[in-house]
């Protein structure tokens, strides 16, 4: 199982962009040197959140990393133009030696629809026509192209092109049923985010996409990786007096914006449970419970989110360092064995 760290940059009031960028690079070179997998930068386009350009701060990670593959989480690429993507991720691809990778998405937050102007009831139909010509991109040098939100292409060439023979693209995936079944007719790896409510309820999802994958001649089917909230500390009691003020924060400043209940200290220990959605714990209770999840979903990578509100760096990088010094070799290690016996058993 692939395990990595993803970051949405928090930037809470007062704190500067320029050291909030410094800090998130550090984070990046920090997961490189401890064997992670997998570095993801989220796109915003508010206040609260320090990148709204991931491949430009994945580049500059690519310069201080040598073997951590540099994903957005996510690209909106709804409110973007697809070559543009492309071209940045392609040049990304360039500059880390192969590993740049797309998580594709139509984001959690909507300010980039009006910021380049299109039209919120489109959402679906953004992203799904740039979807395609985005995956168009991967396989062709030159470009014919035509669709409803943006001008046609006519046998044009896109460059410049990457190491890899084709940047993975992932999408990204919520709630919705529709988009499962969607990413696996396309044969794409898809990115389950699950930040609330019992993690065994999204089951279905993988199995959607695993189903539809088959049936469009995608087997094995592609790759699914569980995106989730969490934070690490030597003990219990640690992990969660330190991330709740955070997370909290900024959970319920979001939650006045869409009608949510606010977060109580109560409903974030109990999400912390096994049976919850956050990984909020120590190392050993983050790999019974990662471990647990993959008897439910099988998952082939794992993404916590370590900094949800305003966390302070210096523990950041110290729930880094547990992950992958304490659990990210057991992970690794008991999941190995478990498909080890699962092969010999069908064998």
């Amino acid at each position: 199982m692939d395990l990595g760290v993803a970051t949405f940059a928090d930037l809470p009031a007062g704190r500067s962009p320029q050291g909030r960028m410094t800090e998130l690079l550090e984070e990046a070179r920090l997961a490189d040197e401890l064997g992670l997998d997998v570095f993801g930068v989220g796109e915003h386009h508010r206040p609260d959140f320090a990148v709204s350009a991931p491949a430009v701060v994945l580049a500059a990670a690519a310069a201080r990393t040598t073997l951590i593959r540099l994903t957005s989480a996510v690209s909106v690429i709804s409110s973007d133009d697809p070559v543009r993507v492309f071209e940045e991720f392609s040049t990304l691809d360039l500059l880390s030696g192969g590993r740049a990778e797309i998580m594709a998405g139509r984001g959690s937050f909507t300010e980039s629809f009006p910021l380049f102007g299109y039209d919120l009831e489109d959402y679906d139909d953004l992203f799904f026509e740039k979807l395609l010509l985005l995956l168009k991109l991967r396989y062709s040098e030159r470009v014919t192209w035509s669709g409803k939100h943006r001008a046609p292409i006519e046998d044009l060439g896109v460059y410049p092109r990457p190491v890899q023979q084709s940047i993975p693209v992932w999408v990204a995936v919520g709630g919705n049923p529709a988009s499962a079944i969607r990413a696996g007719t396309l044969g794409l790896p898809m990115a389950l985010a699950i930040i609330g409510g019992e993690p065994a309820r999204f089951a279905p999802f993988a199995k959607l996409h695993r189903q539809a994958a088959v049936r469009a001649g995608f087997d094995p089917p592609p790759a699914l990786s569980i995106n989730s909230h969490g934070y690490i500390a030597e003990t219990s009691q640690q992990a969660l007096d330190e991330s709740f003020p955070a997370v909290s924060s900024v959970m319920n400043r979001i939650g006045r914006e869409r009608g949510w209940q606010p977060m109580s200290r109560a409903d974030y220990d109990a999400a912390a449970g096994l049976h919850g959605a956050n990984f909020v714990g120590t190392p050993q209770q983050v790999i019974e419970k990662i471990l647990f999840q993959y008897e439910i979903f099988h998952h082939d990578r794992f993404l916590i989110q370590l900094s949800v509100g305003p966390m302070p760096h210096a523990k950041l990088m110290r729930a880094i360092e547990l992950l992958g010094r304490e659990v990210a070799p057991v992970v690794r290690e008991e999941i190995g064995r478990r498909r080890a016996a699962t092969t010999e058993a069908v064998t």
